[in-house]
């Protein structure tokens, strides 16, 4: 096992932000809290999945909510600690590996206090490969792999566990609460044992978070383009640079959604985008025709390459949209049911971008 400190959490924030697609919570406030429990519990050790043992028990910790109220509404930094532990004491057995659930800017680095507290290791892997808006959009409800038991809680000492037939219920049952505790709260859920998480889990997601946030700064050092140096490190392409000029939040509880409009310069100057979001980006539209859409991840990147959560995207910033093609199994029958634009209620086929 490698270990994960303070230097390589600034990495893994830049990147998994990035992966994030616009979602996964602001990487700054979850860099902070991760800091806060390495630098006073020290390093976090990182596992592999091939390395999990048959009888490990893993459970997986995350944000939901609208990261939009996070701005404001700070966490306590102890959210996850009692939500994990309230899941280990329903489960009446010990965890042994915390699992982010999304690779998203806070979401890859909320198992870390965990982690951290209880000298735990965190497995190198995810269940998106990226982030996604709703508790059953996880490659663990292909599996049948259920949230059950949920357990979440608030900044404020509220903590409840919820006992769910099936994933979908898990979402509108977790979000009502989460609304009800301030529109964010940490949660923990999908115990599963080591087997099932070295079959189901998508691996390497932390260590490709981690290259991801050192390429963009390494892209600088050389003068060289960030934007272009991610999309090439994705597979991805450059979908439209330009100037946000407009930005519409709509009133939608638990979430943080709405749409931006851009118009281009540079290479599309005299264009227009359109990027639609519920925490994340689902569908970017240039003049007017869809070039990206769930399940492919798009990107905001400011000049620098750093990346801009959907929560503070505001009037006058330059950015870059980046397309990057998503994890093969959300291009499956199965996973565009679950992901797809028909999913989020869009009419349009899913035209991927160039392979992996």
């Amino acid at each position: 096992m490698r270990e994960i400190g303070t230097e390589e959490l600034r990495y893994l924030a830049r990147g998994a932000a990035i992966l994030g697609a616009g979602g996964g919570g602001d990487p700054y406030i979850g860099r902070l809290v991760a800091e806060r429990a390495v630098l006073e519990h020290g390093p976090v050790r990182v596992a592999e999945p091939h390395e999990l043992p048959d009888d490990a028990l893993v459970a997986g910790v995350g944000m939901i909510g609208a990261p939009t109220v996070m701005i404001e509404k700070l966490p306590a930094g102890d959210e996850a600690l009692t939500a994990f532990r309230m899941l280990q004491r329903e489960l009446g057995r010990t965890i042994t590996h915390v699992l982010p659930i999304e690779v998203g800017g806070m979401n890859s680095l909320a198992p870390f206090p965990v982690a951290a507290a209880l000298g735990l290791p965190v497995l190198d892997a995810d269940c998106m490969g990226r982030a996604f808006p709703m508790v059953q959009m996880v490659v663990c409800t292909l599996d049948g792999v259920l949230a059950k038991p949920l357990a979440i809680a608030d900044e404020k000492g509220n903590s409840i566990v919820l006992d769910v037939r099936d994933n979908h219920w898990a979402e509108r049952l977790a979000r009502s609460a989460a609304v009800r505790m301030g529109c964010t709260a940490l949660l923990s859920t999908f115990p599963m044992s080591g087997k099932q998480a070295r079959d189901i889990t998508i691996p390497g997601t932390l260590t490709l978070a981690a290259r991801l946030g050192r390429l963009v700064e390494q892209a600088r050092r050389e003068h060289a383009d960030p934007c272009a140096a991610v999309a090439d490190f994705l597979g991805g392409q450059v979908l439209f640079t330009g100037k946000v000029v407009d930005v519409l939040r709509s009133a939608d509880p638990g979430f943080a959604s709405g749409e931006a409009r851009l118009e281009g310069f540079a290479a599309h100057d005299g264009t227009s985008c359109r990027l639609a979001f519920q925490n994340e980006h689902l569908v970017a539209y240039r003049d007017g025709a869809v070039v990206a859409s769930v399940p492919d991840l798009i990107c905001v990147l400011e000049a620098g390459g750093e990346p801009v959560p959907t929560e503070r995207l505001r009037y006058g910033q330059r950015v870059t949209v980046v397309g990057a093609p998503c994890h093969p199994r959300w291009r499956t029958p199965e996973g565009l049911a679950l992901v797809g634009p028909s999913a989020f209620g869009y009419s349009h086929e899913y035209v991927p971008l160039g392979p992996r």
